[in-house]
């Protein structure tokens, strides 16, 4: 098998699965300009944003190919763990106030 046909095979393969390229580009270009219109779009770190796309180009896929394909699911869902790892490894650690526990590790 020649690599243009593996080629051909892997395309109409993903075809089948997610649907055209022209149908997802314009899909998730579209869901991608809403989200932008958000009030808290300024908020944003470049981590938010590229989640955000990566998900709604995973929703793209489900809307426009094989609904029933998990591994689009899976997808969406790694995509937010990631993005909640993110969030988590940014966060500050709270302080503990000292002075409420006593001698022997005890809270007062």
């Amino acid at each position: 098998m020649t690599t243009e046909s593996n080629l051909d095979e892997t395309l109409r393969d993903r075809g089948n699965k997610y649907g055209s390229f022209r149908g997802n580009a314009s899909t998730t270009q579209g869901m991608y300009a809403i989200a932008l219109t958000g009030e808290n779009t300024r908020a944003l770190t470049s981590c938010h944003k590229e989640a955000i796309h990566m998900i709604l180009h995973k929703i793209s896929r489900i809307m426009n190919g094989d609904p029933d394909h998990v591994d689009s699911w899976l997808d969406i869902a790694g995509y937010a763990q990631i993005m909640i790892k993110e969030i988590e490894s940014r966060a500050k650690p709270k302080r503990i106030d000292t002075s409420k526990i006593g001698p022997n590790g005890e809270t007062t």
